[in-house]
C-alpha cells in the first residue's frame, strides 16, 4: 500500500477534514497520531477509526503552543519510531466583521492557525532529516487570496496567508533534506466547524445555499480534501513541492457567467 508503515502526524485530526485524513491514511497502511483540543472527540475518532487502537495514538493539546508540537513529535517516535508526514490542519473559523475582531480573536487565529503550522513543522522537520525526506501537507485556504463579502474573515485570511507564505518558504530551504510542503486550498467544505458559531438548524439551512458559489454545483466533502492531501504527500506528487493547491470547486478558476 503506498504509505504502509510511513508515521503521519495529523493537527486538528479529531472531526472533519482531519478525520477524513485520518482514515485515508490508515486505509492505505500507516500509522497515525492525531492532535486536537478536546480529548472526548479524539477517543471518539480512534475507537471509530481503529478500535483495536494499535496504529492510532492521539495527544490532546493547543498546537499553538510549541511545547505541544514537541509533545506530539515525542509521542510519534515513541509509538511509531519517526515521523514521515505531517499534517497541519488545525484551525478555527468564524465569520467576524473586521471592527468587531478582539484582541484574543485575533490572537487565537494567529496562534492556532499560523502558529500551529510553523511549530509542529519545527518539530518534526528533525525527525524527517533523520529519515532521509518527508512530506508535509498544511490546510491553507480559498479566503486566503479572495475575500468574501458574504462571510468577513480578516483575522482568518490573514492567518491562512501566513500559511501559504511558510508553505513557499519551508518548500525551498528543505528541497535538499528531501522535505515536500504543500498546501491545499478549500473554498466552502461542509465540516462540523459550521457548528461552532451556527445551530444545527442554521446549517442546514445556510450552508446549501452556498453550493452555487462553487462553479462544479456543490459544496465539498472532506473526503475531497483529504484526496488531495494524500496525493501531495505520495509518491506521485515527488516533483511537486511548494504548491498551494486549489481545492475549491472551481472557485478561484474566475467568475461564474451569471455574476
Amino acid at each position: 500500500m503506498e504509505f504502509s508503515n510511513k508515521v503521519v502526524l495529523i493537527t486538528g485530526g479529531a472531526t472533519g477534514i482531519g478525520r477524513e485524513t485520518a482514515r485515508a491514511f490508515l486505509e492505505c497502511g500507516a500509522n497515525v497520531i492525531l492532535n486536537g483540543r478536546r480529548e472526548i472527540k479524539l477517543q471518539e475518532a480512534i475507537t471509530e477509526l481503529d478500535p483495536t487502537g494499535k496504529r492510532v495514538a492521539y495527544l490532546v493539546g493547543d498546537i499553538g503552543k510549541p511545547e505541544t508540537a514537541g509533545r506530539l513529535v515525542r509521542v510519534a517516535v515513541q509509538c511509531f519510531g519517526g515521523v514521515d508526514i505531517l499534517v497541519n490542519n488545525a484551525g478555527i473559523f468564524k465569520p467576524t466583521p473586521f471592527l468587531d475582531h478582539t484582541v484574543e480573536d485575533y490572537n487565537d487565529y494567529v496562534s492556532i492557525i499560523l502558529g500551529g503550522t510553523f511549530h509542529a513543522s519545527q518539530a518534526a522537520i528533525p525527525e524527517m532529516q533523520k529519515r532521509g525526506g518527508g512530506a508535509i501537507v498544511n490546510t491553507g485556504s480559498m479566503w486566503a487570496s479572495q475575500a468574501i463579502g458574504a462571510t468577513p474573515s480578516s483575522a482568518y485570511s490573514a492567518a491562512k496567508a501566513g500559511v501559504h507564505a511558510l508553505t513557499r518558504n519551508l518548500a525551498i530551504e528543505f528541497a535538499a533534506d528531501r522535505i515536500r510542503v504543500n498546501a491545499v486550498a478549500p473554498a466552502v467544505v461542509e465540516t462540523p466547524v459550521y457548528n461552532t458559531f451556527m445551530s444545527d438548524e442554521e446549517v442546514r439551512t445556510v450552508l446549501p445555499q452556498f453550493n452555487d458559489f462553487h462553479p462544479l454545483g456543490r459544496n465539498g466533502q472532506p473526503g475531497d480534501v483529504a484526496s488531495a492531501i494524500l496525493f501531495l504527500a505520495g509518491s506521485q506528487a515527488d516533483w511537486i513541492t511548494g504548491v498551494v493547491l486549489p481545492v475549491d470547486g472551481g472557485v478561484t478558476a474566475g467568475r461564474h457567467v451569471n455574476e
